[in-house]
């Protein structure tokens, strides 16, 4: 069993342009609507892919929440929803197709109360006591501690992949997590300084291995995607796709390694299999809606190096 946690979801508004321009009146040619945010981003697509999956989420009763619940229970995406006051957040994205560009518009999660979170750890015990791998994923609201996501990690004996970044990410070092998979943005606002070059981005690689984490993953956009593992290197060369809508590569590249993780598949196989589940968001319209035959023909043509 694999189980997803956040506490940042999204209703995702995703509005494509034939050309968009800043400043002026923009007439989408299509808008659509669908449950998104890390957390179930990951989850949608691990239930794609392996079906042994759960995810325990933050929701409200508004409107926005009620809509996330709802395509959530028709995905048929098993659910432990917390239910809080806090307001679901609105984020979406623009995709203007004649520059090929991306814009997100991304509203900040709201803020939790004591309760809230003290019913999500309860819940999070609950729901990991079978579990063998675990993601946590998404960035902490406002007031939430910074070591919310390390009590998690040490309050479980399954592996741990982790997707945050700055305070968070450094505060869950401290208990070891399987897998780290920042971004070269990300992982330059937890080391605190610019990555400029490839030797600076492996240099902070094992800046964070050194601070607990057995292995990282750093994606890079269209550039090889960079992973250490013990005292490992690898260097990754993903299948090349049209570009559709990049948002929620990263997660689903978190998906994938979570499944063959879950399998026992060996490190480069995990790599593998990420890649392609990221390659084969990357043609939809909509995150996390991979098809598992997909990212099966795409692993084929991932190519992993170790260096």
């Amino acid at each position: 069993m694999i189980v997803t946690a956040g506490l940042s979801p999204a209703w995702q508004q995703i509005l494509t342009f034939r050309s968009f321009e800043l400043g002026h009146v923009n007439r989408a040619k299509s808008a659509h609507w669908c449950a998104s945010g890390k957390v179930l981003n990951v989850g949608l697509a691990l239930h794609r892919l392996c079906g042994h999956s759960r995810v325990l989420c933050v929701t409200d009763d508004g409107p926005a929440g009620t809509a996330m619940q709802a395509e959530y229970e028709r995905q048929s995406v098993p659910t432990h929803w917390i239910k809080t006051q806090a307001v679901t957040r609105v984020c979406t994205t623009l995709l203007d197709e004649h520059t090929e560009q991306t814009t997100e518009l991304v509203e900040n999660a709201p803020s939790l109360n004591n309760d809230d979170l003290e019913r999500f750890c309860e819940a999070f015990a609950l729901e990991t006591r079978e579990a063998t791998v675990v993601v946590l994923t998404g960035s902490l609201p406002s007031g939430v501690p910074s070591d919310f996501y390390r009590r998690l990690i040490e309050s479980t004996s399954a592996a741990v992949i982790m997707d945050a970044r700055g305070p968070e990410l450094s505060e869950a070092l401290r208990a070891k997590p399987f897998l780290v998979k920042p971004n070269v943005s990300e992982l330059s606002k937890t080391v605190r300084r610019p990555l400029e070059n490839e030797e600076q981005i492996w240099d902070a690689m094992r800046e964070l291995q050194s601070q607990g984490a057995v292995s990282v993953v750093v994606s890079r956009g269209e550039e090889p995607m960079l992973a250490v593992f013990r005292d490992q290197r690898f260097v990754v060369h993903p299948a090349t796709e049209s570009v559709v809508n990049p948002i929620g590569c990263g997660d689903c590249l978190a998906a994938g390694i979570a499944w063959q993780l879950s399998r026992g598949s060996e490190f480069p196989a995990l790599l593998k299999y990420g890649s392609a589940a990221a390659a084969a968001n990357l043609q939809q319209l909509l995150p996390a809606r991979i098809d598992v035959a997909r990212v099966e023909e795409l692993s084929h043509r991932v190519q992993v190096e170790q260096i």
